[in-house]
């Protein structure tokens, strides 16, 4: 059986963002489509997005919410309303001014300037303002609280610098939008929606999470309160992998969201957003794949095992597909991780070794390999994706169980890799936050003795506003460093804000960030 390795060009260790790249294209999950700032999913990109979808919708529907669609056109007059959130996104709206194009006499095609819209229209950066006109509509009665709906979409903003799945000035998301009579209920859900964020990354994605609340400085515009779960990249980098808004009255002010109390009185509801992104399929690109490509945590893998036969272009392969089709049946009975497996059999034409490589860089959880000694002797050849190697002798760590075996314990060991993922994870991340820092020169002799890979460190602060906070926001800055969140559950303060020097109330990570 041959041994050829095909390992990416390009190491984590070497040139992260160019191997994050790499991984992209080798593992053929997404590629440039051509209008800058936009991409093309293609099906093993798309595949892994839609049982993201899929995990995470069977979640929110579990708290009651229901999926609805708005229009990809807001009008600007909307945007007016709050001043706070159209500033906060002023820069990344991309309009539309006209509603049909001309012969310009040239060959080409100009705007119609008789066709000009008599308001302009934003394409979606966020729906807030658009959703909040359908609850001014929708919600009288007290009755009609609590409003809990979420929508799938694509939204729009315009970046500057772009990275595929990242950050793209089209991308994908869910979007959730309540609306409650009350802070504290509204409060509770924000929060509740946190904690799901939080589980679908741990337990679907095996990624490991910080879940805490943003300084005033990093919240949505025109939020009251903005909570965040944070993953750390393998280069030590954050990545704002969702987040969950308490507006307050804000935006129910602004969009006329009232409803009549159980007194008779009018009163504004308390409204709160919430989102996860496809910058989540970078997430786990960035925190799972390796130096051969991805590995894709089974959970959300469109193909969980991939049985690979290596045909002969000859009589004999009717047999060998016979064979491995035997160990498809068993394993789409089998149930792993609560869920039918997801079993392909490949018999695209193709060098055997090419098309393992081919699925080992895509990440496939579990690979089976079968020849025709494989099939005289009852065996088939495995290859769990997290564990590709053998240690002593640099060799693919080929398992060699019976048909049946296999069959029977290849459940076991998908959910085996999901945890193992997580824990590998998560151990990297702990040991790579710094705590203990007492005085920000530390901070600064940290950051510039690692700057290649340097994790995260957890200060104690005292919660500046206002000036001092953008004092604070300026240092940072300097070395390009950021505040992510103030962990929940953090050990109490015990010492003085690194800032300030005045008495720290909180904890708060400090991470370079994509």
């Amino acid at each position: 059986m041959a041994q050829i390795r095909h390992a990416l060009s390009t190491k984590r260790a070497d040139d992260f963002a160019a191997w994050y790249q790499e991984v992209i294209t080798a593992a053929d999950m997404a590629e440039e489509s051509g209008v800058r700032g936009c991409m093309v999913i293609k099906p093993w990109g798309w595949g892994i997005w839609e049982r993201m979808q899929r995990l995470l919708d069977d979640r929110i529907k579990a708290t009651g919410h229901e999926n609805c669609y708005f229009p990809l056109f807001i009008p600007l007059a909307n945007f007016a309303r709050e001043a706070e959130h159209v500033d906060g996104f002023a820069k990344e709206m991309a309009v539309v001014t006209h509603h049909r194009l001309i012969a310009d006499g040239k060959g080409g095609l100009i705007p119609d300037p008789e066709a000009k819209l008599e308001e302009p229209l934003v394409v979606r950066p966020t729906s807030e303002t658009i959703i909040g006109d359908a609850m001014a509509r929708w919600v009288q009665s007290w009755r009609d609280l609590p409003l809990k709906l979420n929508q799938w979409a694509n939204v729009v903003r315009w970046e500057m610098r772009t990275r595929m799945f990242l950050r793209t000035s089209e991308f994908l998301w869910q979007e959730g939008h309540t609306a409650h009579a009350d802070e504290a209920e509204a409060k509770e859900h924000t929060l509740r929606m946190l904690e799901v964020y939080r589980a679908f990354a741990e337990e679907d994605l095996s990624l490991p999470v910080v879940a805490g609340e943003k300084p005033e400085n990093e919240r949505f515009p025109g939020a009251v309160e903005t909570w965040s779960i944070e993953a750390m990249m393998q280069d030590g980098k954050a990545l704002q992998a969702g987040t969950s808004h308490y507006l307050g009255t804000n935006f129910a002010e602004a969009s006329g969201i009232r409803y009549q109390d159980k007194e008779g009185a009018q009163a504004l509801a308390h409204t709160t957003s919430w989102g996860v992104s496809t910058r989540m399929v970078g997430g786990v690109i960035m925190t799972h794949g390796d130096d051969d490509g991805l590995r894709v945590p089974p959970r959300i893998a469109p193909w969980q095992v991939v049985i690979l036969p290596m045909l002969r272009e000859d009589e004999g392969d009717a047999a060998l597909i016979e064979y491995c089709d035997g160990l498809r049946a068993a394993l789409a009975g089998q149930y792993a991780l609560g869920e039918p497996v997801r079993v392909l059999l490949d018999t695209k034409p193709g060098k055997a070794a090419q098309k393992r490589w081919d699925w080992v860089r895509k990440g496939a959880p579990v690979i089976v390999e079968v020849g025709g000694r494989d099939m005289d002797n009852g065996v088939v050849s495995l290859l769990r994706r997290d564990a590709l190697w053998n240690t002593d002798n640099g060799k693919p760590a080929f398992q060699t169980p019976t048909r049946e075996v296999a069959g029977q314990t290849i459940p076991g060991i998908l959910a085996d890799m999901q945890a193992a993922l997580f824990t590998e994870a998560q151990e990297r991340r702990e040991a790579n936050i710094t705590r203990g820092v007492t005085d920000f020169a530390e901070v600064e002799k940290h950051f510039a003795a690692s700057a290649t890979f340097p994790g995260w460190v957890e200060v104690q602060w005292s919660k500046p506003s206002g000036a001092e906070l953008d004092k604070v926001v300026e240092r940072l800055k300097a070395l390009k460093l950021t505040m992510r969140n103030v962990p929940i559950g953090a050990v109490p303060v015990d010492g003085t804000c690194i800032f300030t020097g005045e008495p720290a109330v909180e904890r708060v990570l400090l991470a370079k960030a994509y």
